[in-house]
């Protein structure tokens, strides 16, 4: 009775610390369930309690049975969950939508906000979220970036640190004087034809480019900037515009705990996870092959798969990832009858390799051209009556949305299949010099932007309430960008963005990305 009069002393102290009051009942359960549990492990055992009712949508502080027993029930999983986590692949429709609170400083899951559930046909007001809601999320990022922290009251500022501050364009409005060198955060936009303007959640200002400078990146219609320059009669004359400041996952994650941002069966960041994280490092032999633009209905493409295939059967990758598009023209009415008949050949030539079929995951991603519900992103997989029959021959294979998620291990992995660089490219405000180096522009802005496609809707067009799918933030391990343009493998803020390239165009290129050393190696069928 002793040791029950202790947990129950300890436990209602720890919920008061939280200022959470427990139910009579609800104490009880706690109490009949910490009884089994050994002395020293008793502290973790409720804090751990503890954080799982906090993530709970709670009406009140007065915690009841229920909210307990859902608490503990997550808690028992949470130890068997490693094994069920090492492998995820997410669709799009199926990430995890949190907003960012402005009032509570971090973010809440849209359940416990008064925000209506997504639908693919949108509302007016969704449209107006979607850029409100990626001007939130640099905003708040950027005023944790050290050059745009004020220095704390009474301390000394180092020589040669300047401190910036962000101005609203409301501020810019509002002015009857000059204002010289102000740094504005807003997106660009052209509201009268050859007219530029700055527009942010407080107003819109035109803008004087004449005289600008660019920083690195591919600045783009619809993207987001931050603009440095002087504010006279109604226009803001703009000296130089560079890209939000980039930041690692890990400084993100120190900001706002070990939140699951990335989907998946997990509760919390698989990050987070020692044992995932040592499964990963142990298990070397671990790859993804990587191709994209596989059409099934090239004759020479599907020998080069025969070929892949075989040279691979004595040692099977984790996984191949196979982006479309799968036909190398798209067929009219006769598509679909040409792809089932594509698969069929593609099931042969798997089963024809019997270690592949038994031990690899097939990852299907849709491309542009193939049968589905036109170019709005995110694109919902291969429908099922065209796919029925290959999954059936091959049990481990997925066919998934455009973009996807896969988690592996501690990793993410984020694919999507799309020729964004020839789009950005063509709608630059202004191109690079230096065009030799367009992949490492593009890394860059897609970083800074924290999304997959920084475009106008009318070039890349969203479904608005799934735009939050389409998120890189917090920054993945991997983005995987299957575009047409040239293969590349690049590494910024942490996070190894690869492109492996058109298949057939470009001599049938494709990459390995290996998990346990975070490598990618570059792979070709040529001359085979």
């Amino acid at each position: 009775m002793d040791v029950a009069r202790k947990i129950k002393t300890k436990v209602s102290a720890g919920f008061k610390m939280r200022g959470l009051i427990l139910r009579p009942e609800a104490s009880r359960y706690i109490v009949e369930v910490l009884e089994s549990v050994s002395p020293s492990e008793l502290d973790d055992v409720i804090e751990r309690i503890l954080d799982a009712v906090e993530k709970q949508p709670l009406s009140s502080s007065m915690i009841e049975l229920s909210v307990v027993e859902s608490a503990v029930q997550d808690c028992t999983q949470s130890c068997d969950e490693t094994i069920d986590n090492v492998f995820n692949i997410i669709g799009a429709f199926d990430v995890p939508r949190y907003i960012y609170s402005v009032e509570r400083k971090k973010f809440v899951p849209i359940n416990m906000t008064s925000h209506p559930a997504p639908s693919l046909c949108g509302l007016a007001k969704d449209k107006a979220e979607l850029f409100r809601e990626r001007y939130t999320l640099l905003q708040q990022r950027i005023h944790r970036h050290e050059l745009f922290t004020p220095p704390a009251i009474g301390a000394a500022v180092e020589e040669g640190q300047n401190k910036f501050q962000l101005k609203t364009i409301e501020a810019l409005l509002g002015s009857t004087a000059k204002l010289g060198e102000v740094i504005v955060l807003g997106m660009v936009t052209q509201l009268k034809e050859g007219k530029f303007y700055l527009e942010d959640p407080s107003g819109t200002v035109q803008l004087d480019m004449s005289k600008a400078q660019f920083h690195n990146g591919l600045y783009t219609e619809s993207c987001f900037v931050l603009a440095e320059g002087w504010y006279e009669d109604s226009v803001f004359h703009v000296n130089g515009f560079g890209f939000p400041p980039t930041e690692p996952s890990s400084s993100t994650r120190a900001y706002y705990g070990n939140m699951n941002f990335f989907g998946g069966p997990s509760t919390t960041s698989v990050k987070a996870s020692a044992k995932l994280k040592q499964l990963e490092e142990e298990n070397e032999d671990a790859m993804f092959v990587i191709v994209s633009d596989v059409w099934l209905d090239n004759v020479e493409v599907m020998e080069k798969l025969n070929l892949m295939f075989s040279g691979y059967a004595s040692m099977p990758p984790t996984c191949f990832i196979l982006c479309g598009n799968f036909s190398s023209a798209p067929y009219g009415k006769a598509q679909i009858k040409s792809l089932k008949e594509s698969l069929k050949a593609l099931a042969d030539a798997i089963c024809a390799h019997p270690s592949i079929h038994s031990s690899c995951r097939f990852v299907f991603v849709p491309g542009p051209e193939d049968p589905g519900p036109g170019t709005i992103l995110p694109r919902p997989p291969l429908a099922d009556h065209i796919t029925e029959e290959f999954r059936q021959r091959v049990p481990f294979s997925v066919f998934t949305t455009n973009p996807c998620r896969i988690q592996y291990c501690s990793q993410e992995i984020v694919i999507i299949r799309e020729d964004l660089v020839n789009k950005m490219c063509r709608n630059c405000v202004r191109l690079p010099n230096n065009s030799l180096d367009i992949p490492n522009h593009f890394v860059k802005t897609i970083l800074s932007q924290g999304h997959l496609t920084p475009l106008p809707l009318y070039v890349s067009p969203v479904f608005w309430a799934y735009d939050y799918s389409l998120r890189v933030y917090p920054v993945p391990d991997v983005i995987v960008f299957a575009d047409k343009y040239d293969p590349f493998s690049i590494t910024n803020t942490e996070c190894l963005c690869v492109n492996p390239g058109s298949f057939p165009r470009s001599g049938f290129t494709f990459k390995v990305y290996y998990p346990s050393n975070r490598t990618v190696e570059d792979s070709k069928l040529q001359g085979l």
